[in-house]
This record gives structure tokens, sequence and C-alpha cells, in this order.
């Protein structure tokens, strides 16, 4: 991804690519020489955005999956040598890099477009995904260019800001669509004409999005929790004054998922369907060399967790994983003799399945984690607030209450499961904030990966051991590894170093494995 300059040109090939596919609100197949930079309105990027951000959060992060302790690479195919191996080039997973900042530059243009024409809604939103995605990009790279990012000529070649700043703007920036988002006048009818149609995820509804941007806000309050305590790992900002700062709207609670559906079919598939089951040709999976983890797939089936099959499908012998980095040549650990990675939890109409962008399930899990941190001292307790999350990941997949019942009965004592149990390990953890991170793990595989190897990274949690189980997430065996740790970072990428030299090389030299982002102290 080029900076400056560089980066807002690529971002106008794509917004003309990328809006010209919501004319219609998902037309894939409309000319996007039919759209230009200077005709196009918020109403036709925001559908067109809201869709990309949900395609880029299944497409670029599936490596976390690998290094959470989920996927695997099928023994059909050879090693992933970067992947597996850890021996990363400033190229590696760049386009995540790229894909988030293509997406921000096109939120950015809606809330201009919209502040030009007064469409108060469409600012709002523009202002939360926008937040979103640099809340991503902070949490991945640490210090990025951010407030010279879309100056376009007039800052070719931006400046870094710290992760620590752009979190405090970003707070800022949910304040100012909060603030929108209750303003009668700014977000009525008269003012946004399309507002519940070009919106795809909420499809006009204020309210929802002040809960998307106070779980947003929470979620960024919780990664500045570090450890297992309270105490914060950002200075200049107060957690008290933020949190002060959730409106009586409260979280995303059940059944308020940030998902969308413009239209999916087997032409116009769901974004995780084409990478992960069949693209719109019907040719296959972009991702179709990823398989079930070997540790998953044991870890959820000692639990008696029902949840394993709608996270994978098992192959006619029974599920079935493989361990991460596991050099190709056995037969016996071939594609099809593996678990794969399409369960009907994750998209239960198959092609023409939601998409989604942040779930109810998440925003339980970050309010039972804030609440047992003594952040959240109001309301619903830990406990309640955690067992409201472990049914909703069963309800959002497909499966029902009494299954989450039985699923907590089963494991009562258990400190993975049941939130009171003891330690049962010499030297291990027991229930509490332990419980509440395991059981996050569980439910927010393939789903939010990004989430877990954050909490990861922030607390420094080993699943498994307090119950005896191997700990995890596991390193790859591959024979060539020479990492004794899963990265805690990603390289910029070598475009950076190539247009924007001065300021990413200010930065100074970038070691993925103990180059830490701004809130992780572990």
């Amino acid at each position: 991804m080029k900076s400056g300059r560089i980066i807002y040109i690529a971002c106008l090939i794509t917004l003309l690519g990328v809006a010209a596919c919501s004319k219609n609100k998902f037309d894939i197949n409309s000319n996007p020489d039919d759209v230009t930079d200077g005709s196009v309105t918020a109403t036709v990027l925001l559908p067109a955005a809201q869709q990309e951000t949900s395609r880029l959060l299944v497409a670029d992060f599936w490596v976390l999956n690998w290094w959470m302790g989920y996927g695997a690479r099928s023994g059909s195919y050879q090693t992933r040598n970067e992947e597996e191996t850890y021996q990363f080039t400033n190229n590696f997973k760049m386009e995540i890099w790229n894909d988030l900042y293509r997406n921000a530059t096109n939120y950015n243009l809606v809330i201009n477009r919209a502040n030009e024409a007064g469409e108060g809604f469409f600012e709002a939103v523009g202002r939360i995904m926008k937040s979103h995605n640099f809340q991503l990009l902070v949490d991945i790279y640490g210090n990025i260019p951010y407030t010279e990012a879309f100056r376009g000529t007039a800052a070719s070649t931006p400046k870094y800001d710290t992760g620590i700043d752009i979190y405090k703007s970003i707070f800022a920036e949910l304040d100012k669509a909060i603030g929108i988002l209750q303003d009668n006048d700014a977000i009525s009818q008269a003012r946004n004409p399309e507002m519940r149609t070009a919106d795809l995820v909420f499809r006009g509804n204020a309210t929802n999005w002040i809960r998307f941007a106070n779980t947003l806000r929470l979620r960024m309050l919780v990664h500045l929790l570090n450890g297992t305590t309270t105490t914060t790992t950002a200075p200049g900002i107060d957690i008290n004054e933020q949190i002060a700062k959730i409106t009586t709207d409260g979280f995303l609670n059940e059944g308020q998922s940030a998902h969308l559906n413009p239209g999916f079919s087997g032409t116009k598939p769901n974004p995780y369907y084409r990478y992960y089951h069949t693209n719109e040709s019907g040719t296959g999976a972009q991702n179709d060399f990823l398989r079930g983890s070997e540790y998953a797939i044991s870890y959820y089936d000692a639990n008696g967790d029902p949840r394993l099959d709608r996270f994978y499908v098992a192959p006619a012998s029974g599920h079935r994983g493989i361990r991460f980095g596991t050099p190709s040549g056995d037969p016996t650990l071939e594609g099809n003799f593996l678990s794969t990675i399409r369960g009907v939890g994750l998209i239960p109409e198959g092609a023409a399945s939601r998409a989604w962008i942040m779930t109810s399930v998440e925003s339980l899990f970050l309010q039972a984690e804030a609440r047992e941190r003594g952040i959240l001292t109001t309301g619903p307790s830990a406990e309640e607030l955690l067992t409201r999350a472990v049914t909703e990941s069963f309800v959002w997949l497909g499966l029902t209450q009494a299954d989450a019942d039985e699923y907590l009965l089963f494991n009562e004592g258990y400190p993975d499961v049941d939130y009171h149990a003891p330690s049962i390990r010499p030297g291990q953890p027991g229930g509490g904030i332990y419980t509440i991170l395991s059981q996050k793990w569980f439910a927010l595989n393939s789903i939010a990966p990004y989430e877990i190897w954050t909490d990861y990274r922030r607390t420094g949690i080993t699943y498994g051991t307090a119950v005896g189980y191997v700990s995890g997430p596991t390193l790859s065996v591959d024979p060539n590894r020479t990492a004794t740790s899963i990265p805690v970072r990603l390289f910029y990428p070598q475009s950076e170093y190539n247009y924007n030299a001065a300021n990413v090389n200010a930065e100074g030299t970038i070691n993925v494995f103990n180059n830490r982002i701004f809130w992780d102290l572990n």
C-alpha cells in the first residue's frame, strides 16, 4: 500500500470499482466507468464500503485462525512457508494494510460527501466505520499514518501518529458520531432519504449505530487493560471518563449483531462462503487448503461442545484435525480425511448467508470482561454477562439455549467453562477472567480471530492448561520453524519503505516478535 498521495490514488481505483457494485446495492456486474469521484454520493459509497468491510474481515485474517489454534493447512498442500515458519518479508499479508486503508478512505469520502450534503446519518456512520478500520490498523501495526493519511498531494508522505494518539482520536470521532446520531434533525428521513436502503447493516436505525459505537469504544477500553488486572496501558486516556460516555442506549446485545446481506446468492456469494466454500463461478474456494486444527477439534470434542459441528464439517469418518505446520505427504492427513472450516453455523444459508462486521457475541464477552475487571460497575454481573455471551454464541450459530445450558452443566467445575470453578491444577487459574477469555476463544472461531489474537497478546493467556488440556495456541510444527513464539504484530508493507521511507524508517527496525503494540505489556 503506498502512502499519502499514492494511498489516495489507490483508494480512488477501489472506490470506482467497489462503489459501482452498489449501484443496485450489490450489482457486481456494473460498469465501473459509470461512477466517478466527482459524482459519487454517500448513499452510493456507504453500502459498497460496508460490504467491503465484511469481505476483508473474513478474507484477510485467515492466518490468525492458524496462529490462534483454530485452523491448519491440509496435508494435500505444500507448506505455506511464511505462515508456518514465521520467517516473514515486508510483503507478508500486505493485503491487510492495503484493504483497511482503502476501505477507510472510502469511509472518509462518505464523511465528506455526507457533510457537504447535510446528510448527518451517513456522516455519523462513516465516522464510526472509519474508526473501526483504524482501531484494527493500530492493533495490528502500532504507529501508522492517520492525521495526514487522506490529504492527498498536501501530504504525499504522511507522518506516522502514535497508536495511543490514534486511539484518543478515535474516541473523539465516536463522540462526534454519537452526537450527530442524537440530533433528530441531522438524521431525519428528509435529510437522509435513502438511509433505510443504503445502510446495509442497521437499515437506518440510529440507536443500533450508537450501540455499535459504544461497543467499539468498549472493545478499545478492554484492550487497554493489561494482563489480569485493571491497570491501564494508556497514559492520558481516562478509562472511567470514557466509560461514562457510554450512552444509555448501551451495547450490541442479543440479536443486535452488525450483519449485512445485500442479496447474497450463488452468483454473488457471502464473503465467507466465497473464500472457504465455493466462489461465484462454482469452481471451488480460494482458501480450499484450510482445515480444522488438531488442537481446536480435540478441545471442542473434549468439552462435549456441540459448536464443533457448527464451525467445522466432518468427513465421513468423523471429525479430525491436523497439527499446524504438519509436512505434506502423509496420505491419512490429506484434505478428504480432515474437518473443514465451513460449518453451517458460519454460513447457515449457504451462499445466501448474512455477513458480519461485529457480533452480539463479541459484545457480550467484552461486557463480561469489563464487568469482571471493574470498569463497568453497574448492570448485570460478570457471571450473568458471561452466561448470556455463551448462550448467544450457541444461538448465533443455530443452536439453542437448552444446548448452552446442557454444555455449561456438563463442564461444571472446569475453569475453562465454569465461572465459579476453583483452580484444579497447581499454579493454574480458576474461573473468573480465565473463563471469560477461554469462552471467548471457543465462541469467536473464524468470526473475529483478530480479537482473539489481541486477547492473547494483551493478557498472556494460555488456553487449555488450567484444565489439563494441551497448552495453546500451538506453534507450527514445521521443521523449518525457528521462532519460539507467535508474532505480536505485523511488518509495515514494503511499499511504505519505497514511498514513505523517511517516516516509516523513523519507527526503527521492526521485529514482529518483540515490538509490541502500546497496550501489550506482557
